[in-house]
């Protein structure tokens, strides 16, 4: 029987490779595949499939703060997608930190060492978890002008923060990002400054990237996936 976690990849090409050999399958062969237990909906395991895909490439960060491959430099992120191949919703990067101090520089900046090697994979299908299909794998680094819009939009962010202006942000805020809530519940809290500099408690906030964004990534190369004999 194999291993539930695979052993980390050698080297980029390696990893691709191995998310190459993924892509036709379903979540439900993968999950078989590696004796993991498929939920029966997400409505109580939403990151199951990324967890899977982590399982079956050999990721090794689990939940510390660093990309899924460390010894790559690499982030993956499953992304769910249409028949078009266009992103069902937004795509969660990493929680933003909400203290005075806590978003530091866009340099620094944990969202900017997420985004620097990213490994997408595209996700087919509404129904059952283990029903839905893997597609091409895309190895993706912002280019210049993606870098820019991702840099404006974060000191944006980071400035409201700071001026204690979070409760005046929404989802129509932010070019390609967007900073929503993020927690396990309704009763998760954090604590950041409000317009009158005082500490009140709120409500995690998380980055995501906006669907069209993701979706011009993956519209570049994008193959859909075809389903593959699994025996």
């Amino acid at each position: 029987m194999r291993r539930a976690v695979a052993t980390p990849p050698r080297d980029e090409a390696d990893l691709l490779a191995r998310a190459e050999a993924l892509a036709g399958r379903t979540l439900g062969y993968i999950a078989e595949e590696r004796t993991v237990a498929v939920p029966p909906d997400l409505r109580r395991a939403k990151g199951w499939p990324g967890q899977l895909l982590e399982i079956a490439l050999g990721a090794t960060a689990s939940s510390r703060a660093q990309p899924d491959f460390p010894h790559l430099g690499i982030e993956m992120k499953s992304v769910p997608v249409d028949e078009r191949g266009r992103p069902r919703e937004g795509t969660y990067v990493c929680t933003a930190p909400l203290s005075l101090n806590g978003l530091g520089s866009w340099e620094d900046s944990w969202l900017r060492r997420k985004l620097r090697r990213v490994l997408w994979i595209p996700l087919l299908g509404e129904g059952p978890p283990g029903q839905r299909l893997v597609g091409s794998p895309v190895m993706w680094s912002p280019d210049e002008d993606e870098w820019q819009l991702l840099r404006d939009d974060w000191e944006s962010f980071a400035a409201s923060v700071a001026l204690g202006e979070l409760w005046q942000m929404d989802g129509r805020r932010g070019k390609v990002l967007q900073l929503r809530p993020k927690g396990a519940n309704r009763r998760s809290t954090t604590w950041t400054l409000d317009d009158g500099a005082q500490w009140v408690q709120a409500m995690p906030r998380g980055f995501y990237l906006r669907p069209a964004f993701t979706g011009a990534i993956l519209a570049r190369a994008l193959i859909l996936p075809q389903r593959r004999v699994e025996d």
